[in-house]
C-alpha cells in the first residue's frame, strides 16, 4: 500500500508521540451508540447485507482522518494513502477466519466483491493477515448481543492499527441504535480524533442515498 514518512522534526505531536510510544498499554478509545434508523432503512430496501454496508461506511469514514491512516513503523511514522479492512469471519465450531477487503472502490462494486473474497476466506480460513499489516483497519463485530463497553486483546509491543467493533443493534424511543467501539494508539491521535470519526460516520449514515444500488 502507498504511505509517505512523516518528518518527525516539524510533527507537532512529537513530545505525545514519545510519551504514549513506550506505554505498556498506550491506547484510547470509545464505545458510543449510533444512529443507524436511516442507514437501515435504506440497506434493507435495497437488500443489502447490513454487515457489508456497514464496514463500508466504517472504512470510509475511518479513511478520511489522517490519524486513522498513521501506523507507527520503527521510530518514526508512516501515512498511508487509504486503509483496508481485515475482518473476523465466523466459522463451524465457534471458530473465525480473517478476510482482507479493498473498501475504496464503489459500493455497488464493493458488495459482490466482498461476498466472493469472503467466500475465499471461508475456504481456505486463516488467522494471520495481508502481507502489509500495518495498512489495515482491524474489524470485528459481536452480532449476538449488544453492549456499553469492550475490552480488545492487543498484542506486546502495542501495535498501532485501528480497532473498530460494533455489536447488535437494538431499538430504543423508536430509533435504531448500534453500539461501535473505536481503539487507538494514543501516540498517534487522541479523543478528539475518535469523536471526529464518529461524527463524519454520523453524517455518512444520515446520507444513505448515497449507497443507492
Amino acid at each position: 500500500m502507498e504511505y509517505i514518512e512523516i518528518d518527525m522534526g516539524t510533527y507537532k505531536r512529537k513530545d505525545h508521540f514519545s510519551y504514549f510510544k513506550n506505554m505498556a498499554y498506550p491506547y484510547v478509545g470509545l464505545t458510543v451508540e449510533v444512529d443507524i434508523t436511516e442507514f437501515i432503512g435504506n440497506i434493507k430496501s435495497k437488500g443489502a447485507p447490513f454487515f457489508f454496508s456497514f464496514m463500508y461506511v466504517v472504512c470510509a469514514a475511518a479513511n478520511r482522518i489522517p490519524q486513522f491512516r498513521q501506523r507507527i513503523k520503527g521510530d518514526g511514522i508512516i501515512e498511508y494513502a487509504s486503509c483496508p479492512a481485515s475482518y473476523t469471519v465466523a466459522l463451524e465450531e465457534d471458530l473465525y477466519c480473517y478476510c482482507c477487503l479493498d473498501c475504496s472502490m464503489p459500493f455497488d462494486r464493493f458488495l459482490p466483491y466482498a461476498a466472493e473474497r469472503q467466500r475465499m476466506a471461508v475456504e481456505n480460513p486463516g488467522i494471520k493477515d495481508g502481507d502489509d499489516v500495518l495498512s489495515y483497519f482491524f474489524i470485528s463485530s459481536v452480532p449476538w448481543t449488544t453492549y456499553t463497553a469492550l475490552i480488545q486483546p492487543v498484542p506486546f509491543p502495542a501495535d498501532s492499527n485501528p480497532r473498530i467493533t460494533w455489536g447488535k443493534y437494538f431499538r430504543k424511543d423508536g430509533r435504531t441504535f448500534i453500539p461501535v467501539t473505536v481503539l487507538l494508539n494514543h501516540a498517534l491521535a487522541d479523543g478528539k480524533q475518535i469523536a471526529l470519526f464518529f461524527d463524519y460516520l454520523a453524517e455518512m449514515l444520515l446520507q444513505p442515498q448515497d449507497l443507492c444500488l
